[in-house]
């Protein structure tokens, strides 16, 4: 398989399963929520983290598994765009806490996942 397949294969699944995700989360609410961006991608930083975990943080990245879960599955389930995008949304309308908070607990848990996966891995 070629790596740009594995790729284009693995970000189509990523982002399906992002819109369900968020879809599934955020499905009431009228108004920007950026929890069901924020589950999915915490959910995309715990896969990452376990993948990497798994391979010894030695995956290949231009190998084919590395290419599909990774650069393409994870990719692809995770978003900055729509994060960023909510974000502006909260704050443009008015919603300077929580946008605040959507920031520093996006940052925070994103980075702290990763951190935990790789001393308790």
């Amino acid at each position: 398989m070629p790596i740009f397949l594995a790729i284009f294969l693995g970000g189509g699944l990523g982002s399906v399963t992002r819109y369900l995700v968020s879809r599934s989360i955020t499905s009431n609410f009228s108004e920007i929520n950026p929890m069901g961006t924020l589950v999915a991608n915490l959910l995309s930083t715990l896969i990452l983290g376990v993948i990497l975990s798994i391979s010894g943080s030695r995956l290949q990245m231009s190998g084919i598994p590395g290419a599909l879960l990774v650069v393409g599955f994870c990719g692809g389930f995770s978003t900055f765009s729509t994060f960023s995008y909510e974000t502006f949304e909260l704050i443009r309308m008015g919603n300077y806490l929580f946008a605040v908070a959507n920031l520093l607990i996006s940052l925070i848990l994103g980075v702290g996942v990763l951190f935990i996966l790789a001393k308790t891995l």
